[in-house]
């Protein structure tokens, strides 16, 4: 394969298979047309392999690059490059999102039309981790909307379609703002390019641009910018969009949501804020410091009050992802006063985004096959005894859980230890109140543990049938890279250390 080339066929090969998916469907045997989307989803793992294999992770700046013209009027650019921080985010999707298709599209209806949407989805996410133009991105970040809505409404549970409409409605509502915010810096830059954007970042000239077209207020464009990627991650209170979504669509679409599409939001703070507004992120860094503390804090507490087993893990999820908030806002805050601990909190960003994708991925194909079994109960109440009728489930789920609640020795640890490591280092005050917040995850996640799978066997947990061949192969890879990112995490620090000791040592 043409090197050059190599991260066009990493976004590009999912969509060539939802075309070839949707155009030969009634062609397809109904296990074909739930065979082949997995495989073409299969393909992002591979090349991420081989992007793997040629990375250079002693080189901070971009690889693979490709650029050419598209729009030369507007001076928009086909323009890909991928990093560390991509490179991490590509294989995560390509973990995932092949583990998602195989094992949750047994018993949809329709699966040839559910695998074309589900590939479309992938490879706009893939754009968005991989584009270096805004235009291009913008793109990628709006088409990925179109699949997720459709995969929700089609195949979600009873309140889908107001739960579908609700997350369209808030992340397009975001996304006005954002481009709003874009098309302000084009107009008094002429460029959509985000290295360009940075240099002049850099330079200090961005807001002196911005006056000379009619004396744009800079801080106007950095908080529509903020609020477009705010709603996505989400940051607190722009989240309430979340837990219905993650809680009524169907189990493979929520596992790429929570796993993949809630990490374009912090993809987004660190590609585009970050590197373009530091001086606004810097001023706001306080007020957004604690609002990641009430994600922390609150929806933790707002998860223990939850018997929906599937909405308790979507309010854990805001949880999770408001620790990298918190490590991303305490850095902009204390700028460069403390590189060392900067640079945990950064490392710890980055890794706590990759392994909550794999366990919150875990748990809701986890709490799917709780629904399965039980005619679609998923209540904390609905089950008791689950681990003498199902043992190997139990164990799995249990290691999904415990990776989730940060146990020493699996992955979840890892990430939090160095958010935590950095945030104590720059904002004490901080860390010392989102210790609430891990407190209350022991709380809920230990709830579930032992209602589901301890006690005498009850309701839905009599007669509960174990783990198929099929499940166990969805689970195993999750489980295996829980283990040994717990155990070495150097797996992935080795690829993100030398990008994130250059971020540090830049801090404006």
């Amino acid at each position: 394969m043409n090197q050059p080339a190599l991260l066009s066929w990493i976004i590009f090969t999912p969509w060539i298979g939802a075309f070839l998916v949707f155009v030969f469907r009634r062609a397809l045997s109904p296990q074909l047309a739930r065979l082949l989307p997995a495989l073409f989803s299969l393909s992002t793992l591979i090349l991420g392999g081989i992007a793997l294999a040629r990375f250079d992770p002693t080189v901070t700046g971009l690889q693979f690059v490709e650029k050419c013209d598209w729009i030369r009027a507007l001076n928009v650019h086909y323009h890909v490059g991928l990093d560390g921080l991509s490179l991490v985010l590509v294989l995560l999707t390509g973990i995932l999102s092949p583990l998602a298709l195989f094992g949750t599209t047994r018993s949809l209806r329709c699966p040839a039309i559910h695998g074309a949407l589900f590939l479309l989805l992938q490879g706009s996410a893939l754009g968005v981790f991989l584009a270096l133009d805004f235009f291009p991105w913008f793109v990628f970040w709006e088409l990925s909307l179109v699949p997720a809505f459709f995969l929700i409404k089609l195949w979600g549970g009873p309140g889908a379609s107001r739960a579908a409409y609700q997350f369209v409605v808030y992340t397009i509502g975001g996304s006005a703002f954002m481009l709003l915010g874009f098309a302000a810096l084009y107009a008094a830059t002429g460029t959509f390019d985000f290295i360009e954007l940075a240099a002049l970042a850099r330079a200090g000239l961005i807001a002196e641009k911005l006056a000379l077209v009619g004396g744009i207020w800079p801080q106007a464009v950095f908080l529509g910018v903020l609020l477009g990627l705010a709603v996505k991650v989400p940051l607190f209170p722009f989240h309430a969009w979340l837990p219905p979504t993650y809680a009524e669509a169907p189990t493979g679409t929520s596992m790429f949501l929570t796993g993949v599409m809630s990490k374009m939001g912090v993809y987004g703070f660190l590609r585009i804020l970050w590197p373009l507004f530091p001086a606004p992120l810097h001023a706001a860094a306080t007020p957004l410091l604690w609002l990641a503390l009430a994600g922390v804090v609150l929806s933790a507490f707002a998860a223990m009050k939850q018997t929906d087993l599937k909405r308790l893990v979507a309010y854990s999820s805001i949880n999770h992802l408001s620790y990298c908030l918190l490590a991303l806002f305490a850095v902009a805050a204390a700028g460069p006063a403390n590189p060392a601990a900067a640079t945990a909190a950064l490392s710890g960003t980055i890794l706590q985004v990759f392994n909550h994708g794999l366990s919150a991925a875990a748990l809701f194909f986890c709490v799917g096959v709780l629904e399965s079994r039980s005619s679609g109960s998923r209540g904390l109440h609905d089950f008791g005894g689950v681990r003498s009728a199902a043992p190997v489930f139990a164990g799995f789920c249990g290691v999904a859980l415990f990776s989730s609640l940060g146990l020493p020795g699996l992955n979840g640890f890892v990430g939090e230890f160095l958010i935590f490591r950095g945030v104590f280092g720059l904002a004490p005050w901080a860390a010392a109140i989102a210790t609430l917040g891990l407190l209350a995850t022991a709380l809920f996640l230990l709830t579930f543990w032992q209602r589901v799978f301890h006690g005498p066997a009850a309701g839905a947990g009599i007669g509960f049938r174990d783990l198929d061949a099929g499940e166990i192969v969805t689970l195993l890879p999750l489980l295996v890279l829980m283990f040994a990112l717990g155990l070495f995490p150097q797996l992935l620090t080795g690829l993100i250390n030398p990008l994130v000791t250059s971020w540090a040592a830049t801090l404006p």
